[in-house]
């Protein structure tokens, strides 16, 4: 893989490979589009059911602070280590390619494969409740919904089968459709904004005691599902134009304008749609609280726009997801981390089509499982392996691979590596803290990652290979 044309058996065939064809904006428009999507038109009432009321909305910042901080760490590692898989390549280089990078870069695909299809798959589910609110027979059909949702998945697989300078003109418009599905939601809330609905904060709601705390924490968890894409530009690390400067601004940026654009929304919702409404299961304002909110302000009409335009911004999303997430296995099937089957590039489209289609059938079987505790279970799974692993990757760069250029250094080194790890590790305690599924959560994340290991080195000793085998070709120092 590289920038040079490759000859073929002598007959001067051009070889597939990837170009790199995305910018700035092209790279903001897919992280944004990612990271907005369905996420606030599904996670507002659950963010507000955690605390109780109003006061749950300063989760937002807190995850704000947790994102920043960890965009400076994957921008970094992205401008010194950019190709295609993000953080498979920040693992595996920064730890050192034929030893502990060999573990974890095997165990980010491990995880992958648990929690980044669910991921993709939670935003196809979240699409079908919108659905059902414009749709109401489907609504009471439980496994109509999951078919729905299934079907939602194999479309996108259908959508992305083609050149990458083509889905960068689609995400553009996507991108568009997104920022004007999310501002008319902004200024038809802050048009009639109403103060005492908005601050309506039960008694004692800022006592600051353990449950405040645990229950900020799960907030954060719903908000950091809300964030969630930042990254996505780094899985596209080979088709980027300039990734030393393009990295970066991508990630800040997006994440900056997510912030603002989530949190106004949320602040929206509140001010028109009760909240004690929005925190009842199964209620119309907890399943769909977007078109309740426009049905308030404008009626029917206004409620069915905005579901038809939601679905096309959730689509959005799914779709840059599994654009960026199709790239993991081809990266790690080179490398010989994953079947190589897998490595291969369209022969036209110059994609990885093969990897394409198996992400494409594991978010269609995961679109047969519940919504309620994939948030939780999907963020929890990725805080040790990838959010920790990428930092404690991160001082490993500075400290021994002195020769890897960086040609984007965080500011203020090493506070926010420090802040983001601390901010993770906060957001795994309080989800396995949990009173009602803690343990579930802690035996999934704990669980992936003691059968990823077994996993691991099972195949390491019947292959003789590290750590079982002889010495390791010398590493890269």
């Amino acid at each position: 893989m590289g920038d040079t044309p490759q000859q073929a058996g002598g007959t001067g065939a051009r070889q597939p490979q990837l170009q790199r064809k995305l910018g700035i904006l092209n790279a903001t428009s897919i992280n944004m589009s990612n990271m907005i999507g369905i996420g606030p038109f599904i996670t507002v009432p659950l963010i507000l059911g955690t605390l109780g009321g109003p006061q749950a909305l300063l989760s937002w910042f807190v995850g704000a602070i947790i994102a920043i901080a960890d965009g400076l760490v994957v921008s970094e590692l992205g401008a010194s280590l950019p190709g295609s898989g993000g953080p498979y390549v920040f693992l595996r280089d920064s730890y050192g390619r034929e030893r502990w990078g060999k573990l974890m870069a095997w165990m980010f695909i491990w995880q992958f494969l648990f929690s980044g299809t669910l991921e993709i798959a939670s935003g196809s589910i979240g699409m079908v409740q919108y659905l059902s609110y414009l749709w109401k027979a489907l609504a009471e059909h439980p496994w109509g919904i999951k078919f729905v949702a299934a079907g939602i998945s194999a479309l996108v697989v259908c959508s992305l089968y083609r050149k990458i300078q083509d889905i960068a003109k689609l995400m553009m418009i996507l991108w568009i459709t997104t920022l004007a599905t999310t501002g008319w939601v902004i200024v038809s809330g802050l048009v009639k904004f109403n103060t005492h609905m908005a601050f309506d904060f039960p008694p004692h709601a800022f006592d600051l005691n353990w449950a405040f705390l645990i229950g900020l924490g799960s907030g954060t968890i719903q908000v950091i599902y809300n964030y969630l894409g930042y990254n996505q530009v780094c899985y596209l690390g080979g088709e980027v134009k300039h990734p030393e400067r393009t990295i970066p601004y991508a990630v800040i940026l997006s994440i900056l304008g997510v912030t603002v654009i989530d949190f106004l929304l949320s602040f929206s919702f509140v001010s028109v749609v009760p909240w004690r409404e929005m925190v009842k299961p199964g209620s119309l304002a907890f399943n769909a609280v977007a078109s309740v909110f426009m049905d308030e302000i404008y009626g029917s009409w206004g409620a069915i726009a905005i579901s038809v335009m939601i679905l096309f911004t959730a689509f959005a999303s799914v779709f840059a997801l599994m654009l960026g997430y199709s790239r993991v296995p081809y990266a790690a099937a080179l490398d010989g981390a994953f079947f190589r089957w897998f490595g291969v590039l369209h022969p036209k489209g110059e994609f990885p089509h093969r990897s394409l289609l198996l992400i494409g059938a594991l978010c269609i079987v995961a679109s047969f499982f519940t919504l309620q505790d994939i948030i939780t279970a999907l963020i929890l799974a990725r805080v040790l392996v990838v959010f920790g692993g990428q930092i404690i990757g991160l001082f490993i760069l500075r400290r021994y691979r002195r020769e890897v250029a960086r040609p984007f250094k965080m500011w203020l080194y090493p506070m926010p590596a420090i802040l983001a790890l601390a901010g993770w590790l906060y957001v795994f305690g309080s989800g396995i803290s949990d009173p009602k599924n803690g343990w579930k959560f802690a035996l999934y994340a704990f669980g992936t990652i003691f059968l990823g290991l077994l996993a691991f080195f099972i195949l390491a000793y019947r292959k003789r290979a590290w750590p079982f085998g002889g010495r390791p070709v010398a590493e890269r120092t």
